[in-house]
Parts: C-alpha cells; structure tokens; sequence
C-alpha cells in the first residue's frame, strides 16, 4: 500500500473523538467513528463505516476494510474530524 495517510491528521482525528465522543465499551465513540487504544496505548485504532484503522509504532497503519467505496467514505470523515 503506498504512503496514503498522513499520521499527524488521523491522530487529530483520534484527539477530536476522545474529546467529543460518548463513551463506549472501548473507548468513544463521535460522529459514527470509534477510536481506541490497546491496553498499553501504543496503538492507536479508529473505526467506523464497516472500515478499521490501526495506527502503531513509527506511524506504521493498517487499513481493513471490504470494498473501497468504504475506506474513501471512512477517510472523509477522519479529515473532516482532523480540522
């Protein structure tokens, strides 16, 4: 996968979440994206729109998802969180 994602902008994604989203069994939950920590905090996860985003060390990620038209609908709205 080439270089597509810019770490600075999903962890201010992650950060608007945190701040603003309502709690859920793993973390919170804001305008239908979910971001978490494993149980160290070194990764990072965010989900949402049938798509999950782990970011890890040296801003290393991994993007899941079905089918394309869901990782641009995911993507969307982590920039407009990162604003």
């Amino acid at each position: 996968m080439k270089n597509q994602l810019d770490p600075g902008k999903i962890l201010q994604a992650y950060e608007t979440v945190m701040s603003n989203g309502t709690p859920t069994a793993l973390g919170r939950i804001y305008q239908g994206i979910e971001a978490f920590t494993d149980y160290d905090g070194y990764t990072v996860y965010m989900r949402g729109n049938g798509v999950e985003l782990k970011i890890g060390f040296h801003n290393t990620y991994h993007l899941d998802y079905d089918q394309e038209h869901q990782k641009e609908s995911f993507l969307k709205k982590v920039a407009t969180l990162a604003k």
